[in-house]
C-alpha cells in the first residue's frame, strides 16, 4: 500500500481544467519526481496536497487513511511540508529566527534561544548541514537560503516535503548538494515530491516519475527503466525535434558597448567594478556567474533601471548612460528580465494588458490617447498561439497563468518588438522542455537576423549551447572571456569561483 494516494482529483478554473481524474501514488521513503509541460496541472496538484486549492472531485489518502487538506496547517499537522519556488522566508530576520517561526519555543514571554538552537542543530547535524544561524537571509545565498527552508519543514516534524522546482537558481553545485541531501533524507524514511523541469534531475535522484499531460496522468515510470527521450516524449506527445535558423553568422558591428562600468547595489556597495564588454550584430554573448557577482545590476543598467556610477552604455553607437528606459527602448533595445513575476509581468493585470505594457502608448494598440481593445485582444490571441502560451484568454489575470507561461508571456512580448538587442536574463528558468526549444530557437534567430543577445544565466550547458562568446562575472569584474570553441564546463567552474582557467 502507497504512503500518499491521490485518487481521481479534478479541479477546475475558469476556462480550464487544471486536473482532470488524477491519480498518484507514492511509497513511504520514495522520491518521486513529477513532471509535465507549463499548466499541465503538476502545481495546482500539490497546492491541492499542501491544502493551498481544494480539489472539486477525489480524495486524497495518507498512511492509508482518508485525509481531508482543509488548509496548510492541517498539512503541517499531518507531517506534510512544503518547499515553493519563492522562499517564504523573513529577509530580515535570522536563519534561526526563520526556521522556528511560527513554533518558537517559549520561556515566559520570551523566545527561548537555547533550546531552538539545540534542537534545529539535532536536525542540521542529522543531515550534514551547517548554516551561519544569526545571519540576517537578506545576507545569504540562494543555497543556504533553501536550506532554511528544508530545515523550517523539518523542525516542524514533516514526513513529506514537496519541493516545487528547487534548483532554478541555484548553481550546478548546490543542486548536487541538494540532491545529497534529498538522498540522505529518503534513507531515514522522508518521502519526497520533485516537480521539475529538468529530466537529468529526474534520471540523476528519483526512484519513480509521473507524467502529466495537459491535467492528465499519462505514464508512471521508474527511472532504471526509462529514459530522459521517453520522458520527454510522454509529456509533449510528440518526439521534439530542434530547429535551427538559417542565416549568416558572420559578427557585424557593435550593437552594445559597456567601458569602465561601476554600480553600487541596493546596499550602496560596488556591484560592478569597470565592466567592459561588447555584443555585436548578428552575435550572441553568454555572461557565466555564480549569481549574486553583477549580473543583475549589470542587466539593470544597460537597461537603464539603475543608475551608473562611472562608465558608459551605448546601444548602436549612441550612448545612453542618461537615457530613460524608453529612450532605450526606441534605441532597440528589448528586455526578458530575471524576475518574471516582479520585474516581467503585473500580475493583477489581464495578459492582454501586459503583451502591450511597453508599447501601449503608440500604434497600433492606441490612438488619439485612447486604447484600442478590439486591436489588443486580437495582438494578443496571436502572440499566445505563437509562443505556445498556456491562458484562458487574452482577458485573464496574468496570475492566473502557472510560472513557466508568464515566462513564455514576457519572451513573447519582449521578441515581437522586433529588437535590435536583447538582453535574456535567465530565459529559460523554470520553462519545460518544449518551451525551452522554442526560446533557444527563437534567440538562434536573432542571431541569424544579425540581431544581437545578451543571455545571462546560471546554466552552463545552456551558455555553451547558444552563445559565441562566453564572458564569466565574478565579485562584480570580469573575470575572463574565451570563445565557445575553447571553453569547457571545467574551466567557467574555475573562473566563476575565483581560480584561474587553463590556458587554451
Amino acid at each position: 500500500m502507497a504512503y500518499l494516494e491521490l485518487k481521481g482529483i479534478t479541479k477546475r478554473f475558469p476556462g480550464i481544467v487544471a486536473n482532470d481524474n488524477v491519480d498518484l501514488a507514492v511509497e513511504k521513503g520514495e522520491i518521486h519526481a513529477l513532471v509535465g509541460e507549463n499548466g499541465a496541472g503538476k502545481s495546482t496538484l500539490m497546492r491541492i496536497l499542501y491544502g493551498l486549492e481544494q480539489p472539486d472531485e477525489g480524495e486524497v489518502r495518507l498512511g492509508g487513511k482518508p485525509f481531508r487538506v482543509r488548509s496548510p496547517s492541517d498539512a503541517i499537522k499531518a507531517g506534510i511540508g512544503m518547499v515553493h519556488q519563492s522562499f517564504q522566508l523573513v529577509p530580515s530576520m535570522s536563519a534561526l529566527e526563520n526556521i522556528v517561526l511560527g513554533a518558537e519555543p517559549r520561556h515566559g514571554f520570551l523566545l527561548d534561544r537555547a533550546s531552538a538552537h539545540s534542537t534545529v542543530l539535532e536536525i542540521a547535524d542529522q543531515l550534514n548541514i551547517t548554516l551561519p544561524w544569526d545571519a540576517r537571509v537578506r545576507d545569504l545565498s540562494l543555497g543556504p537560503q533553501q536550506r532554511v527552508e528544508i530545515l523550517k519543514v523539518l523542525y516542524r516534524r514533516a514526513t513529506l516535503l514537496i519541493f516545487d522546482e528547487p534548483t532554478t537558481v541555484l548553481t550546478a553545485q548546490e543542486a548536487e548538494q541538494l540532491f545529497d541531501l534529498f538522498r540522505r533524507l529518503a534513507a531515514r524514511g522522508v518521502t519526497i515530491i520533485l516537480i521539475t523541469h529538468k529530466l537529468q534531475e529526474v534520471m540523476a535522484v528519483s526512484r519513480r516519475v509521473t507524467i502529466i499531460r495537459r491535467g492528465h496522468v499519462v505514464g508512471v515510470r521508474d527511472t532504471s527503466g526509462t529514459s530522459s527521450s521517453e520522458i520527454a516524449r510522454l509529456m509533449v506527445g510528440e518526439d521534439l525535434e530542434e530547429k535551427l535558423p538559417t542565416g549568416s553568422n558572420q559578427p557585424g558591428q557593435e550593437l552594445l558597448s559597456v567601458r569602465g562600468l561601476r554600480v553600487t547595489d541596493s546596499r550602496g556597495l560596488a556591484a560592478l567594478k569597470d565592466v567592459n564588454l561588447t555584443v555585436r550584430q548578428g552575435e550572441i554573448l553568454g555572461v557565466a556567474g555564480i549569481e549574486g557577482n553583477g549580473q543583475h545590476e549589470l542587466v539593470h543598467a544597460i537597461a537603464g533601471l539603475i543608475p551608473v556610477q562611472a562608465g558608459s552604455v551605448a546601444i548602436a553607437g549612441h550612448d545612453v548612460t542618461n537615457s530613460s528606459v524608453r529612450q532605450r527602448r526606441s534605441a532597440g533595445l528589448s528586455l526578458i528580465p530575471a524576475d518574471r513575476n516582479t520585474e516581467g509581468v503585473s500580475r493583477p493585470s489581464s495578459v492582454q494588458d501586459n503583451a502591450i505594457s511597453t508599447r501601449y502608448q503608440s500604434a497600433p494598440f492606441s490612438a488619439g490617447g485612447l486604447l484600442l481593445f478590439k486591436r489588443i485582444g486580437e495582438y494578443a490571441r496571436r502572440l499566445l498561439s505563437a509562443f505556445q502560451v498556456v491562458a484562458p484568454g487574452p482577458r485573464a489575470r496574468a496570475a492566473n497563468l502557472s510560472g513557466g507561461n508568464i515566462q513564455k508571456l514576457v519572451v513573447a512580448r519582449e521578441l515581437d518588438a522586433d529588437p535590435q538587442l536583447l538582453l535574456a536574463a535567465y530565459p529559460s528558468r523554470g520553462v519545460d522542455i518544449r518551451s525551452t526549444n522554442l526560446i533557444h530557437e527563437k534567440l538562434r534567430e536573432l542571431r541569424a537576423q544579425g540581431k544581437g543577445v545578451l543571455l545571462i544565466s546560471e546554466d552552463l550547458g545552456e551558455i555553451l549551447d547558444l552563445a559565441d562568446r562566453v564572458l564569466v562575472l565574478y565579485n562584480g569584474r570580469v573575470a575572463g572571456e574565451v570563445p565557445v570553441s575553447k571553453a569547457n564546463v571545467h574551466d567557467l567552474g574555475e573562473l566563476m569561483t575565483g581560480g584561474t582557467a587553463r590556458a587554451p
